[in-house]
């Protein structure tokens, strides 16, 4: 392993290896050296810099082509959605139809028909996106059901997106693929979602013809304040609550054991719901069916 060695002027850099070649500042063999992170094909980090994804667009813009836009959950996390990321994720660019480019490990290509238009392409810290609108629709466009409402939720919570506009972009998309997803994933999201777990909970719920109420704000008779619930179905004052790590913090179960006392107290039931409930989704639908038949409405 060659001896590391950082010339300043790549304190903190990502940059294309032939350049700093070219430039004298270092050599192919230095290249190997723990000084420097492989990113992609030809493209290094000063290893000092964290392995974020941040770093890995910007060593990805070194060699997409010019025509290339950053699109899906990498336009996402630059217009702000950054929890729609995590270490596994490729970076996702959206390359025009003829324009030769990759395979490239560590990245996402998709080829589009048509390049996107003025409308759909925005500039986001120095970096070509698609727009927060065509970033919506992409994701629900291309992305398995479930995933695509919890990152639509994600984007309406954070005001990247509006629901209006997302409902009237879906009935005119550029493309027919997807479009029947897309317009299902649409009309499941809901900005009122608080986690992940949530909305995964709740869209299952409903393709199962359970609507249930997110966030909804629990009251006893006089009006009083009594607790949010994840999920609700009012009329039978059920809630579903998603139990998620944090509930095991200290002194976290306490304050659990009053709010249920409360719930329970203004005549609701609670079912609580776990990421392995998850997992058993039949088990979980049934379980919840039986709740609720056995609630009475109110009227």
């Amino acid at each position: 392993m060659p001896r590391a060695h950082r010339p300043p002027a790549l304190h903190g850099r990502v940059f294309r290896g032939r350049d700093v070649v070219a430039q004298g500042l270092l050599t192919p063999d230095a290249l190997r050296s723990r000084a420097w992170r492989r990113l992609y094909r030809g493209v290094y980090a000063d290893a000092r810099l964290p392995d974020s994804f941040g770093v890995r667009v910007t060593g990805a813009r070194l060699v997409v082509p010019p025509t290339a836009v950053f699109s899906g959950r990498t336009a996402a996390y630059l217009h702000g959605a950054r929890d729609l990321v995590h270490a596994g994720t490729p970076v996702e660019v959206s390359v025009p139809a003829g324009v030769r480019f990759g395979p490239v490990a560590g990245l996402r290509i998709r080829r589009v028909l048509v390049p996107p238009s003025d409308a759909e392409v925005t500039v986001v810290r120095r970096v070509r996106c698609t727009s927060e609108l065509r970033t919506a629709l992409d994701i629900a466009r291309t992305e398995p059901l479930v995933e695509g409402v919890v990152a639509l939720d994600v984007l309406l919570a954070r005001g990247i997106v509006d629901h209006r506009r997302l409902r009237a972009a879906v009935g005119v998309q550029p493309t027919p693929r997807g479009a029947l997803r897309a317009g299902r994933a649409v009309d499941l999201a809901d900005a009122r979602a608080e986690s992940p777990q949530e909305s995964r909970l709740r869209v299952l719920l409903a393709l199962a013809g359970l609507l249930a109420v997110p966030q909804h704000t629990v009251r006893d008779g006089a009006g009083r304040f009594v607790a949010r619930v994840d999920l609700a179905f009012p009329e039978h004052r059920v809630a579903v609550e998603y139990d998620g790590a944090w509930h095991g913090d200290p002194g976290q179960l306490g304050r659990d054991r009053r709010r249920l006392n409360e719930l329970v107290a203004a005549g609701w039931t609670v079912l609580h719901v776990t990421a392995a409930d998850l997992h058993r989704p039949d088990e979980l639908i049934s379980r919840v069916r039986a709740l609720l038949r056995r609630t009475t409405a109110v009227e």
